[in-house]
């Protein structure tokens, strides 16, 4: 069955003035529907894939055949980055909720220290890639990873994630990407992202 680019849960427009609508079009429209298309096409050759969930091919990359490897990495990993970016703004952000907010005092101290961590992660990430919350061992860590490449290929869920490419960001901040990442927390789905920290304790269950 072929992926297919899921609609945006709000307008072009709804995260300004902190994120434009042109990049949010060109973001959803062009590098997302690309992610999608390149990765279809990489599974046309391996029909015995078509029905396999796209996490459960990024979580076991290197059972995927050779050949296709690389594509699914990076087009399978573009295509689950932004398909949970999406869903984790909203416009009018707002707060988090009780389970998550006590998770992040345990494991940062707070709310603003975790910011500016998470910030300094994503600022002083070399080149492309993203900047992540995932739970490691019952216990909140931020990573990054290159490019496209998803936590679920290290055994971890991603809560959240900053994209950290130019194309996020770069027609309004241009080079200021600290900038971008700052007033990214204006914009978070916390609603969301407390059903991906529930669903990340679910997968670290699994996962044991």
């Amino acid at each position: 069955m072929a992926h297919t680019l899921p609609p945006l849960p709000y307008d072009y427009s709804a995260l300004e003035p902190h994120i434009d609508a042109r990049t949010m079009e060109l973001h959803h429209t062009k590098h997302h529907q690309t992610y999608v298309d390149k990765l279809n096409a990489a599974l046309e050759k391996h029909a015995e894939l078509a029905n396999r969930e796209l996490e459960d091919l990024l979580r076991n990359i290197e059972s995927v055949p050779q050949d296709i490897r690389t594509a699914v990495r990076n087009h399978g990993g573009g295509h689950a980055n932004h398909s949970m970016f999406w869903k984790i703004m909203r416009p009018g952000g707002g707060q988090p909720a009780a389970k998550i907010s006590d998770a992040i005092n345990q494991a940062f101290g707070g709310l603003t220290d975790f910011q500016e961590k998470f910030n300094t992660a994503g600022a002083n990430h070399f080149g492309s890639g993203w900047v992540w919350l995932v739970q490691r061992d019952q216990k909140l860590e931020i990573i990054t990873t290159a490019n496209q490449d998803s936590p679920l290929m290290q055994g971890l869920y991603p809560i959240l994630g900053n994209d950290v490419w130019e194309h996020a960001y770069y027609l309004k901040y241009q080079n200021r990407r600290p900038e971008y990442l700052k007033a990214w927390w204006n914009v978070l789905n916390w609603e969301e992202i407390a059903r991906r920290y529930e669903q990340s304790t679910k997968f670290a269950s699994k996962a044991a």
